[in-house]
């Protein structure tokens, strides 16, 4: 008969004994188990591209996830290696310069830079085109929308829930004092604001898009010219209490103040394309293995 189980004076087991095997094996704890690779190998016809290499490159593209942000740097070194090769094979005079940094070229990218002007023409924009882009994108052509605003910030650290409902609870009284006397508003962004604007009575000037935190930005953007915010504005300094002062809305420039900007637009634009469209011509005719470059929205030379 088969012993099932069997206790050694030593405290070890064995399975099956009469058998003559066991099933249990003591874990081997000596050398530890190899990662898996962050991606499935990458090539192009035959070169690797090293996982050390695309990780220090997702350093340079943000994503709303790692995993994407690796992705968008394994296709760009595999763009890289593909017009790095494509500038080898045709044997181009390349000689490094100084970039716009004052920072001398790597081999590499005085290859890539000389095979992009070798094959890429120049894109020239009309003044027919610059004022045919005009005319139908008048969005695109207008003035910012200026905005003069006064705030009191009640300061509270975002991690701190107990500072932060005492913060909010000081705005709405403010608030609430304010109803009856708007006129104190500089009064009291003088003694409460934490905000270096309290020593001109939470003036903050003239305000543009960008200028302040995004929740202070819709905040404005849909109060009326005279009025106080009717509730706190929460952000990650605390809670802003706002007087809107004054707006002044963006308006459509006349072409002439717009014709350079559109001019380089539209020429940076079709570059951008006729890079793009070499690349994927580069691309059909290699091996590409590990990543796919149909999904880059860009040529992503850097």
């Amino acid at each position: 008969m088969a012993t099932v189980i069997n206790t050694k004076t030593d405290g070890s087991a064995v399975g099956l004994v009469g058998e003559g095997y066991s099933t249990y094996k003591e874990p081997d704890t000596k050398i530890p188990p190899k990662a898996k690779p962050v991606l499935n190998e990458v090539t192009v016809n035959g070169v690797e591209i090293k996982e050390a290499d695309i990780l220090a490159e997702a350093q340079n593209h943000s994503a709303i996830n790692p995993g994407e942000a690796l992705l968008e740097a394994a296709r760009a070194l595999v763009i890289r290696e593909l017009l790095w090769q494509e500038a080898k094979t045709q044997k181009l005079d390349f000689k490094p310069i100084l970039d716009e940094n004052n920072r001398m070229e790597t081999e590499q990218d005085a290859a890539i830079r000389v095979l992009i002007e070798a094959e890429i023409d120049v894109p020239y924009a009309s003044e027919d085109e610059c004022r045919r882009y005009y005319e139908q994108n008048p969005q695109r052509c207008m003035s910012e929308t200026i905005s003069e605003a006064r705030h009191i910030l009640i300061p509270a650290a975002l991690d701190d829930k107990g500072v932060r409902e005492t913060a909010r609870a000081k705005a709405d009284e403010l608030i609430s004092i304010l109803e009856d006397k708007p006129e104190d508003f500089g009064d009291l962004a003088k003694e409460f604001s934490a905000c270096p604007s309290s020593k001109q009575s939470g003036n903050l000037g003239q305000l543009t898009k960008g200028s302040t935190v995004s929740e202070f930005e819709k905040a404005i953007d849909i109060m009326d010219v005279g009025s106080i915010s009717k509730s706190p504005i929460e952000s990650r300094f605390g809670f802003h209490i706002i007087a809107l002062d004054r707006k002044t809305p963006g308006e459509v420039l006349p072409f002439e103040a717009m014709q350079v900007r559109l001019k380089a637009w539209l020429e940076a634009a079709s570059w951008s394309k006729a890079v793009a469209q070499y690349i994927a011509i580069l691309a059909g005719k290699s091996k590409v293995t590990g990543v796919s470059l149909s999904s880059a929205d860009s040529p992503l030379v850097q």
